[in-house]
């Protein structure tokens, strides 16, 4: 596996399910002790893989095909340090599925089986895209013209208003976004102020937040546009996957007022890792994911 490896997170519920894709075989592989805690619905890590231990040992004593066909590439735990671990394929977490009890698997066997066709599925797969391609490097930095490109990218071909600001009047669990008449003289304070330290760099996201300037797709849009200016100024980007979805919806609501609680969330979440390809996938995951109902 070279070090450009594709690293995906999904979500079953609340639980990540963590994948690899190889190139050379064209294959995801997913992590066996992830999908054991999900069908087992074990949360504590130390269960998870003596469960694991037992199963594996018990599938070997029985020739099962399955101990055979994984294998062990590393990923990296809650400690920030990578392990290596037992991973299976598409073919391989089925076979796993069916070892459990039906009401356990079935709902899993739901989720993994899907395949996501819809508008925020292949947004996904467009925004995974940007991280190989030049064009995010030639997009402006910290401007709405630049917001604009990254959407128009994002949702091109899946919505007929990518990229372009709204005209209509929007809210959302009953906040009113700066409305459709004034978003004009509202985008261009934004574009004024200045990026320079973290302080003003949140600041001026949580007002592009409150402008909600696109119908649909600001959040995915805007996290990417906050890390490009987090990137060009500061050196560092966001690991999102420090921060809970709970705590990263609630802190937005209240930066309608007040930034300082989101300011605290990403100051905490901050890595210079800007080149990782892995952490730039790991963030795309996290940001589509906290758009979920």
């Amino acid at each position: 596996m070279s070090s450009k490896t594709k690293i995906s997170i999904r979500f079953f519920g609340e639980r990540e399910v963590r994948a690899v894709w190889d190139d050379e075989h064209s294959k995801w592989w997913f992590s066996v002790l992830d999908i054991v805690g999900v069908l087992n619905e074990e949360p504590d890590y130390p269960k998870v893989r003596n469960y694991w231990k037992y199963l594996k040992a018990k599938l070997k004593k029985e020739n099962s095909q399955l101990v055979s066909a994984t294998t062990q590439l590393k990923l990296t735990a809650s400690d920030g340090k990578k392990y290596r671990t037992d991973m299976l394929d598409s073919e391989g977490i089925v076979e796993l599925s069916k070892i459990f009890p039906n009401n356990k698997a079935a709902k899993f066997l739901d989720w993994f089986l899907y395949s996501d066709t819809s508008i925020d599925g292949q947004s996904k797969k467009k925004a995974y895209t940007l991280f190989e391609s030049n064009l995010i490097n030639e997009f402006e930095v910290g401007t709405c013209k630049g917001l604009q490109q990254i959407h128009a990218y994002l949702f091109g071909g899946l919505y007929d208003f990518a990229g372009q600001i709204r005209t209509k009047s929007i809210s959302k669990g009953g906040y009113q976004f700066v409305y459709a008449q004034h978003l004009k003289s509202t985008l261009q304070q934004i574009d004024s102020m200045s990026q320079t330290t973290l302080e003003e760099i949140i600041v001026k996201y949580a007002e592009m937040n409150k402008a909600h300037p696109f119908m649909e797709g600001n959040g995915r849009s805007t996290r990417i546009w906050l890390d490009l200016m987090l990137k060009k100024h500061l050196r560092c980007c966001v690991d999102w996957s420090k921060i809970p979805k709970v705590d990263y919806m609630n802190a937005m609501i209240i930066s309608t007022v007040d930034s300082s609680e989101i300011l605290k969330l990403i100051e905490r979440a901050l890595t210079t890792d800007i080149h990782s390809r892995e952490m730039y996938m790991k963030g795309i995951d996290y940001s589509y994911y906290y758009e979920e109902n």
